[in-house]
């Protein structure tokens, strides 16, 4: 079973990984100014990871694949690792579909 795990950055802002249930982490969240909004983060990732619909399949300047989590309004809520390949990428996000509704937090802050 995946989770959420909740901590600070350096500069002191609030960011989320998920895992999955072996520890590599899927999805990085951006950096948030409060812990509220941290934690709502996670409940838009929750609620939005499901949906096929939600996810940006894209590639990085150097061809490595990766995809972003969006919110119905447009805004990106979860960043994933660079991949090896398209098929590694798809996996991660058949992973985020599967771990994030059910994962727990651990708070690290």
């Amino acid at each position: 079973m995946g989770k959420f795990v909740m901590s600070r950055r350096t500069d002191g802002e609030f960011q989320f990984h998920l895992k999955a249930g072996n520890g590599q982490v899927i999805l990085s969240s951006e950096g948030y100014t409060s812990r509220s909004g941290c934690e709502n983060g996670i409940e838009s990732v929750r609620r939005n990871a499901p949906d096929n619909s939600m996810y940006e399949r894209l590639e990085a300047v150097d061809g490595r694949p990766y995809f972003n989590l969006k919110a119905p309004n447009g805004q990106v809520i979860g960043t994933s690792q660079m991949y090896g390949s398209r098929e590694a990428r798809d996996n991660g996000i058949e992973s985020v579909k599967l771990n994030a509704p059910e994962a727990g937090t651990e708070d690290l802050t």
